[in-house]
C-alpha cells in the first residue's frame, strides 16, 4: 500500500512564472499599475468592472475606454494565461470538465457542476500535486508547479462567462460556490490561494462578489496553514481530507500524516471551527476493505465527538472514484451504509457525496490532466 513518491512542499526551482495579471493585484495595486502606465487611477476601476463584473476579456468590448488606452491596459494587465484544450460534458450538459494549458505547457483541469439550486466550480491550485496520496490520480502525478492567483481566478471567470452567456444547459446563471478540490494541495500554494479567495469574495468590481460562505478550501492537513487560514478573517469553509481515523492507516493513505498526526490535524480543524464559527467538513474517501471498517467509523465518531458537540463538524463520505491502474475501488454499498449509521449513532452529521463527473474523469481524485 505504500507509495514511492516523496512529499513535495515547494515547487521546482525551474518553474516558470506567468506574467502579472489584473487578478493578481489588490485594488490599490491595480491603481498603481495603471498610473505606472501613464493612465489616471480611475481606469483601474473601469478595467476591473470589465473583467470581474461584465466578464469581458476582448478590449474591443471595453468601449468606455479610449481605443489606444484599452489596448495598452489589456496588453499589460489582461495577458492570456490559460488556453483551453477541450471541454468534456456529462449530466446532460450540466457538468463540464475543462482542460487548460498554461503558458509553460503545464496542464490543469477545472470542473463546473450545475445543480437545480446552485452552480459549483471545482478549481485547481497547482499543476500536479506533491502530497503523493496513492489512491489519487493527481497525487500520483507529482508536482509540476504552483499556479498564480490569476491562473486560479481565470478558471472561475471562464465558468462565469459560460453561465452568463447561457452556454451551460439550464439557461443563463452565475457561479455560487467554489471548491478548491481540483488539482493540487491548496495549502501548499497558500499565498496564491488566499489571493484568489480574496478576488472571489471581494465585492464587484474589486472581485466576483461571491459569498465567503460559498468558498471551500480543502487540505490534506498542513497544520500551520490551517492555523494561518483561521487568522485571515475570511469565513471560508475548511475541508479536511482525512480518509482514516488512525495513524497507522493514514500514514499510508495520506503521507502528510507522517508529519502531522490525526489528533494534531483534528485539533487544528476544531480550532478553525471555534475561531471562525464555520463548520468544518471531514472528507473521507470510502475504499473497499481498506478504510471502511465499522470499527473505524466508531473511532472517527469518537474522535470528533470528543472535541465538542456544538455542530463544529460534518463528515462527507466520498465513494472512491476509479482511476486508471488503481488496485482500489469503492466500498460495498452495505459497508458504506453501516459506516454512515455508526457515525450518525455517534452524533456526527454525515452525508454521502453525489459523485458528479465520474464518466469524464472529472470526479474527486480523478483529475490527471491527460492530453488525450
Amino acid at each position: 500500500m505504500t507509495t514511492s513518491l516523496p512529499l513535495v512542499f515547494d515547487e521546482p526551482r525551474r518553474a516558470k512564472k506567468p506574467p502579472r495579471h489584473l487578478a493578481d493585484l489588490s485594488g490599490e495595486e491595480r491603481k498603481a499599475a495603471v498610473v505606472a502606465l501613464g493612465e489616471p487611477a480611475f481606469r483601474a476601476k473601469q478595467l476591473s468592472n470589465h473583467y470581474f463584473s461584465r466578464l469581458v476579456s476582448d478590449p474591443a468590448e471595453m468601449t468606455d475606454l479610449p481605443a489606444a488606452t484599452r489596448d495598452k491596459l489589456a496588453a499589460d494587465l489582461l495577458p492570456p494565461l490559460l488556453t483551453k484544450v477541450r471541454d468534456l460534458e456529462c449530466d446532460n450538459g450540466q457538468t463540464r470538465k475543462s482542460l487548460w494549458k498554461l503558458l509553460d505547457g503545464s496542464l490543469v483541469e477545472s470542473v463546473l457542476m450545475r445543480y437545480t439550486d446552485r452552480t459549483t466550480m471545482c478549481v485547481s491550485s497547482q499543476a500536479g500535486c506533491g502530497m503523493a496520496c496513492p489512491f489519487c490520480a493527481t497525487g500520483q502525478a507529482g508536482l509540476t508547479r504552483n499556479m498564480s492567483t490569476a491562473e486560479i481566478v481565470e478558471q472561475v471567470v471562464d465558468g462565469a462567462r459560460a453561465l452568463s452567456r447561457g452556454e451551460i444547459e439550464g439557461g443563463p446563471g452565475r457561479v455560487n460556490n467554489i471548491v478548491f478540490m481540483g488539482m493540487g494541495e491548496p495549502m501548499a500554494n497558500y499565498k496564491a490561494v488566499i489571493g484568489a479567495v480574496r478576488r472571489f469574495t471581494a465585492p464587484s468590481p474589486e472581485g466576483l462578489g461571491i459569498s465567503a460562505r460559498g468558498v471551500t478550501v480543502s487540505t490534506v492537513g498542513l497544520v500551520p496553514r490551517i492555523n494561518q487560514l483561521a487568522d485571515e478573517g475570511i469565513p471560508v469553509t475548511l475541508a479536511l481530507s482525512l480518509h482514516a481515523p488512525d495513524d497507522e492507516l493514514r500514514d499510508e493513505l495520506v503521507p502528510i500524516n507522517n508529519r502531522w498526526k490525526v489528533d494534531e490535524v483534528l485539533d487544528a480543524a476544531w480550532a478553525y471551527a471555534e475561531k471562525t464559527k464555520r463548520r468544518v467538513s471531514i472528507e473521507y474517501a470510502m475504499i473497499r476493505d481498506i478504510n471502511d471498517h465499522a470499527w473505524r467509523a466508531d473511532l472517527l465518531a469518537e474522535k470528533l465527538a470528543a472535541r465538542g458537540d456544538w455542530g463544529w463538524v460534518h463528515v462527507n463520505l466520498i465513494p472512491l472514484n476509479p482511476t486508471p491502474g488503481s488496485k482500489w475501488t469503492a466500498s460495498d454499498p452495505a459497508d458504506e451504509r453501516e459506516f454512515v449509521r455508526r457515525l450518525q449513532a455517534g452524533g456526527i452529521p454525515t452525508t454521502v457525496r453525489d459523485t458528479r463527473g465520474q464518466e469524464i474523469d472529472g470526479a474527486c481524485g480523478q483529475l490527471a490532466a491527460a492530453n488525450s
